[in-house]
């Protein structure tokens, strides 16, 4: 309860930095997640869904990083809203404040960062294309790529989600670097329905930063060495559920990428959620 006391009143402000990734989901991926009486918005057999992975450098938890898994969209009059499959933050104070106040369902997470500078290859006729109309960044000589290895703690294990490669250019870092247009943007949510949380609740974050189309980054899953390990370890606790809801959200950040968004200078602004009696049965 101190924690949660800790977060003050809202609307909660984080700013940071963030990358927002869609991905085309399975639809039969997403059901796992999405609650029976909540429709998925799908098409051909597939959702939209993907990851925001975020790094706040100013909120009411401190510094820490974020990765939520998005499931897929669910219907809810008058917008579509998107369903966390699972949350990672490397905070047990967001953690829990995710947990009880948005029923979010949050796990402590690691988050490890590698930095690599690498040469810059020759660029091709579509990257000089993209360049020309500002969707990639600038002809540095070098490229910074970094690697984000995520793992989830559970029971003091670390247990390894998914390594996401990010590409990044020197003159990102430049405050002379073009960064995008500055834009104000809401993105719906609806969560809720865990043990920590059982109302299904309604809320959106008022994002203001600049933003740019990037490449989309590169996401591989756990080793089969480490999925062996996990797998006997969630036999032995006998948490078979989790652990397969766990498989199914690295299946979600396995998927397809389609569009691929990097937030800087952001300023995010969550308001409290407020419950949502159904979601709706109806489509558009």
């Amino acid at each position: 309860m101190a924690s949660l006391l800790a977060y003050g009143e809202p609307p909660w402000i984080f700013k940071g930095s963030a990358l927002y990734q869609l991905h085309l989901v399975k639809a039969e991926t997403a059901r796992a997640f999405i609650p029976k009486d909540c429709r998925l918005a799908e098409a051909f057999g597939y959702t939209l869904g993907g990851f925001f992975l975020a790094s706040y450098d100013d909120s009411p938890a401190g510094i820490f990083d974020e990765l939520v898994v998005l499931a897929g969209l669910v219907w809810n009059p008058p917008t579509y809203c998107a369903w966390a499959a699972r949350v990672l933050v490397g905070s047990d104070e967001a953690c829990l404040h995710g947990r009880k106040v948005f029923g979010l369902p949050s796990q402590v997470g690691r988050f490890s960062k590698k930095i690599t500078a690498l040469p810059q290859t020759p660029e091709s006729k579509t990257s000089n294309f993209l360049s020309t109309i500002g969707l990639t960044a600038s002809s540095s000589s070098y490229r910074n790529h970094m690697d984000v290895e995520v793992r989830e703690i559970k029971n003091q294990t670390a247990m390894n989600i998914c390594n996401i490669n990010l590409n990044a250019t020197v003159s990102q870092q430049d405050s002379k670097g073009w960064l995008g247009p500055f834009i104000k943007m809401s993105l719906p949510n609806l969560s809720g329905r865990t043990k920590h949380n059982s109302n299904l609740l309604k809320y959106s974050c008022q994002i203001e930063c600049r933003v740019r189309a990037v490449r989309p980054a590169k996401v591989s899953g756990p080793s089969a060495l480490d999925a062996d390990k996990e797998n006997s370890t969630e036999n032995q606790s006998s948490n078979v559920e989790s652990g397969t809801k766990r498989n199914s959200s690295i299946s979600v950040m396995l998927s397809k990428p389609i569009l691929a968004l990097e937030f800087n200078h952001m300023k995010m602004r969550v308001e409290a959620p407020t419950t949502v009696a159904a979601c709706s049965q109806n489509t558009i």
